[in-house]
């Protein structure tokens, strides 16, 4: 049995005062014991916390007795690693940075359950699915026959569906990590003329969770220290990517350890102790690196 769990959240919801919410929720989180990421905003809460089920189960009842809050969905992940060491609750103009700030939510898409997902594959329906996510997010795990598109921030999300001119006749399923990303990346593609538009309620953490070994490949990057969920136990599954230097596969990944560099590369965990978290010679022998091993 894993000794924590990380839960993940997000709601858009109008937030009257946002800064005076993320005082009073940092305090409560540093009095209990709660570490992780939250971001608030006038357009909602998003982020992730960390602990014990003691720690999540009291974060989850505080959160909640918040009204607007009160029917949140938190999706947990079990690990043994430690996710957070700090807690950090910060004010944002948007709950994800996306850019998208004319396109209404009010077109958000329809949502598909994993159930519903899972049939799509096994009745080869005609489909094309879309990952939200950046390049490096996609480089270590995907839905099957997924567009994975080369984008570095979701800022680029018109660009992507730019791209997509040729599908607009078909069935398009949007997906990101737990969903709310595709919110507004959905509610864009309809508002570019796409008909036929979906997102998977819950997003991967979702369907992984319910589904896993099956149409899910590869690992699942994670924005905090474990760098990747790993949910499949099937090999030929386990993996859609290989280590920069050795060639193993592997999900794991760094950030180049040179701060002029900063690449995100996929690196096994004896390679980037071999290569002292440094993606090439030259950052290797680079004098401003970062201090701390971390990852």
């Amino acid at each position: 049995m894993n000794k924590y769990k990380v839960i993940s959240f997000y709601k858009y919801v109008d937030v009257e005062n946002p800064e005076s919410l993320a005082k009073e929720h940092l305090d409560w989180c540093l009095a209990n014991g709660v570490k992780g990421k939250v971001y608030l905003a006038k357009e909602g809460i998003s982020g992730s916390v960390f602990g014990d089920d003691e720690v999540t189960g009291k974060y989850k009842s505080h959160l909640k007795s918040y009204k607007i809050f009160e029917d949140i969905w938190f999706k947990e992940t079990p690990t043994d690693q430690i996710a957070f060491n700090k807690m950090h609750v910060r004010i944002k103009s948007e709950i994800v940075n996306s850019g998208l700030t004319e396109t209404s939510l009010e077109h958000t898409a329809p949502k598909l359950t994993p159930e519903q997902l899972l049939k799509f594959y096994e009745d080869k329906k005609d489909f094309v699915i879309v990952d939200a996510r950046n390049w490096y997010e996609s480089k270590i795990g995907k839905f099957k026959n997924a567009i994975t598109p080369q984008i570095t921030h979701f800022r680029e999300w018109p660009k992507v569906v730019e791209s997509l001119n040729e599908y607009k006749d078909k069935t398009i399923i949007t997906y990101c990590t737990g969903g709310i990303r595709c919110e507004k990346a959905s509610a864009y593609l309809r508002e570019q003329g796409f008909k036929d538009v979906y997102q998977i309620d819950g997003g991967i953490l979702n369907y992984i969770q319910q589904f896993p070994d099956t149409y899910w490949e590869g690992g699942m990057f994670v924005f905090d220290d474990r760098k990747v969920f790993e949910p499949n136990t099937k090999e030929e599954l386990k993996y859609t990517s290989n280590c920069h230097f050795c060639g193993k596969p592997t999900s794991y990944h760094i950030n180049c350890h040179n701060i002029d560099c900063d690449k995100i590369i996929v690196c096994c965990h004896d390679c980037k102790i071999e290569n002292e978290y440094c993606c090439s010679n030259e950052c290797r022998a680079s004098k401003n690196k970062r201090k701390e091993y971390h990852g």
